[in-house]
C-alpha cells in the first residue's frame, strides 16, 4: 500500500502470486476471509479516491482467483469504494485474465469497466504512478 497526491489518496497493491494455492483443502475458508480482511482494509483506508494495482507476474494459474471470487468481490465491495475506484492496474496480464474481463464485461458497469488497465512492464507503471511509495516483491521484478 502506498499513497500519491497532495491529499493522501490510497494505492493499494494486490500481487497475486501470493495468493493461496487452489488446491488446498480449505482453500474456500481461506478465500473467503481474505476478501473480509481485504474489504475491512480498504473501508479503514480509502476516504478519497484510490487505486487498485494488480500484479499478476509470476503467478502460476492455480493462485489467480476464480471467476466466481471476483464477481462476489465486486459485489459487495460498497458503493462508495466502488465510486471512489479511479483506476484498477493489472500489471502483467495474462491471457487468462484478459480473457475473463473480456468475457465479464457485459456483465460489470460501463464506469466500472472504464477504470480497468493494462500495464505490460513495471517500466510503464512508473510512467502512470508514482512508485516511491509502492512496494513490488522481488519475485516479480524478476
Amino acid at each position: 500500500t502506498g499513497y500519491y497526491g497532495d491529499g493522501l489518496n490510497a494505492i493499494i497493491v494486490f500481487a497475486a502470486c501470493f495468493l493461496p494455492d487452489s488446491s488446498r483443502a480449505d482453500y474456500n475458508y481461506v478465500m473467503e476471509n481474505l476478501f473480509l480482511y481485504v474489504i475491512s482494509t480498504l473501508e479503514l483506508m480509502v476516504a478519497e479516491d484510490y487505486m487498485i494495482v494488480y500484479l499478476n507476474g509470476a503467478t502460476p494459474r492455480r493462485r489467480m482467483p476464480g471467476l466466481g471470487w471476483m464477481k462476489k468481490c465486486y459485489q459487495m465491495i460498497d458503493r462508495r469504494l466502488r465510486k471512489n475506484l479511479k483506476s484498477f492496474i493489472i500489471v502483467h496480464p495474462s491471457w487468462f485474465i484478459r480473457t475473463i474481463l473480456a468475457v465479464t464485461r457485459p456483465f460489470i458497469s460501463s464506469k466500472f469497466s472504464s477504470k480497468i488497465q493494462y500495464v505490460n512492464t513495471l517500466a510503464e507503471l512508473r510512467e502512470m504512478i508514482p512508485m516511491e511509495y509502492v512496494h513490488i516483491p522481488d519475485s516479480i521484478v524478476k
